[in-house]
């Protein structure tokens, strides 16, 4: 059985790969943490139920870890293809986090705001001519 207080007092004042300390705050370096920054409740590994937000070729994917699939780590996080439409998704996000704790929503949320943004500009990016740079012979 996994005990999730007991692995975050191992994380955190002992060993963990994943941490980035500063001297104003312990940042974590994990693809799957929701914010950044190295607590117990953002913390992957140290929680036994998460969910996270990635992006995977242009497209918002719903990253979700549970208790039941603990035993096997290959098949640990489940994967939601989100709608590209951000209303869409967000409603998707709410049906698949609807009993979760409010933290976890509210951060995924965001992470799916900011994710969904930075697409849309590269997509401009993408479109926008650039400039054609010709370098000079050197002498």
């Amino acid at each position: 059985m996994q005990n999730d207080e007991i692995i975050w007092q191992v994380i955190n004042h002992h060993h963990c790969s994943f941490k980035a300390k500063t001297t104003t705050q312990n940042f974590c370096r994990n693809e799957y943490n929701v914010t950044g920054l190295c607590n117990r409740s953002s913390c992957p590994l140290a929680n036994s139920r998460y969910a996270t937000i990635k992006e995977e070729d242009g497209r918002c994917y719903l990253y979700l870890k549970t208790v039941e699939r603990a035993h096997t780590p290959k098949n640990m996080w489940q994967k939601i293809k989100l709608k590209r439409n951000y209303a869409q998704a967000l409603e998707q996000l709410d049906q698949h986090l609807q009993y979760w704790p409010k933290f976890l929503v509210h951060k995924n949320k965001q992470r799916l705001t900011k994710i969904t943004q930075y697409l849309i500009r590269m997509r401009k990016l993408a479109l926008k001519p650039t400039p054609k740079l010709v370098p000079i012979a050197a002498r």
